[in-house]
């Protein structure tokens, strides 16, 4: 009875560090919630800004007579984590990035290597990797960071959704986390993509909490195009009808508007409600090929134009049409790509696939085998629905 003794007695002491509660754990008024980051080179260092939440501001219901929702700080240091921790001495907390939303690069920055900034990222043990990353075009990311933007009071969240929103609704932006970004630049097969994000209107202006007091807000931020990069560095970008063929080639379309003709003139509009994309690459006398197979429904959403509907012939018509439009827009991706020398669709990994004795002697210098490439498509378009009230009553009105 005394030996069990004497082991319950050592089994309570193996156990009682274990019972000390949350050692590193952290309070709430401690800590000064980050919603979004964004990153500048001013003059050879890095400018950091960040967006943090201010949760009285945000749970007030005075309306417009309250505070900023928001706060902005922003220091510059030879690394990025010297000039989040010289933020301490303006910021009443110590900043908190596991609520991150939200990540901003700016353009200069982009085009001269954003792969250090990354690493920070990756590497921080309290982060999260499932922020979405964009970059601010022809703007910086601090002015990005400054908007106030209505509906949402965090700008930090409406950016957040609405390129959620428009990556499944509007296929000319790509929703990019961290890890599948960096996945994308040390790959060898494939390069790597982020959205664009501008300031439509005055960024001072859009700072004020004026830019929310009306109906119509004066200046707003906007996802527009799709920046391409050869390895850390952005190259160039695409535009709306080159992102939309983007987005088909890569398989990411969920849903998007097609605009087509009409068999005897005037405007249609098609709504995708699915679509499925694949490469399928080879190798024929020495040299790579590949096939892009698109596969879309759609149904009839905006009749601008006299047309029978119910006929199996005009929705034939129709159907062409948009294959052709479609065709168009992955065209135009893939030669932009190719004139930039960028293999942004994953072409190279399908030929790794297909041939990889072929990749293991050309995968170094790919991009250039790439940017001569002999790419087909076959765009498979099937009209599903045409509305509720089939035959337009355009049909019925005199010239």
């Amino acid at each position: 009875m005394a030996r069990k003794a004497i082991w319950l007695f050592v089994l309570l002491l193996i156990l009682t560090p274990l019972l000390s509660g949350c050692w590193n754990r952290r309070e709430l008024n401690d800590l000064a919630i980050v919603a979004a980051v964004g990153i500048d080179t001013v003059k050879g260092k890095y400018l950091v800004t960040v967006q943090v939440v201010d949760p009285g501001e945000v749970a007030s219901r005075r309306g417009s007579i309250g505070l900023s929702p928001v706060t902005t700080y922003h220091e510059t240091g030879d690394t990025v984590f010297e000039a989040i921790r010289k933020m301490t001495t303006v910021t009443p907390r110590k900043l908190y990035f596991s609520h991150l939303r939200i990540f901003v690069i700016g353009e200069e920055l982009a085009r001269k290597g954003m792969g250090e900034v990354l690493d920070l990222m990756s590497r921080d043990q309290e982060g999260r990797t499932d922020f979405y990353i964009v970059v601010a075009k022809d703007t910086t990311a601090q002015q990005v960071l400054n908007i106030l933007t209505p509906i949402e009071k965090i700008p930090a969240s409406k950016l957040y959704a609405s390129l959620e929103v428009s990556a499944k609704s509007w296929a000319p932006t790509v929703a990019v986390q961290l890890d599948e970004l960096i996945t994308n630049i040390v790959s060898p097969g494939i390069q790597a993509t982020l959205t664009g994000i501008m300031i439509d209107g005055d960024p001072e202006m859009g700072s004020k909490r004026k830019n929310i007091e009306t109906p119509e807000t004066p200046t707003h931020i906007q996802y527009k195009g799709i920046a391409i990069f050869r390895e850390d560095k952005l190259v160039g970008w695409m535009n709306e009808e080159e992102s939309k063929g983007f987005s088909n080639i890569t398989d990411r379309l969920h849903s998007t508007v097609v605009e087509t003709t009409c068999p005897k003139g005037g405007k249609l509009a098609i709504e995708v409600i699915r679509s499925k994309a694949a490469i399928k690459a080879k190798v024929k006398n020495g040299q790579p090929e590949a096939e892009v197979v698109m596969y879309t429904e759609a149904n009839v959403a905006d009749v601008e134009c006299k047309v029978k509907l119910t006929t199996s012939q005009t929705l034939y018509e129709i159907e062409k049409a948009a294959e052709a439009v479609m065709q168009k827009h992955a065209e135009r991706a893939v030669l932009k790509a190719q004139k930039m020398k960028c293999d942004v669709f994953g072409f190279g990994d399908a030929v790794h696939r297909a041939a990889p004795g072929y990749w293991r002697g050309n995968k170094e210098h790919w991009d250039e085998q790439f940017s001569k490439m002999k790419i087909r498509f076959n765009v498979d378009v099937k009209i599903r629905r045409i509305g509720t009230i089939g035959e337009s009553f355009l049909n019925d009105l005199k010239e």
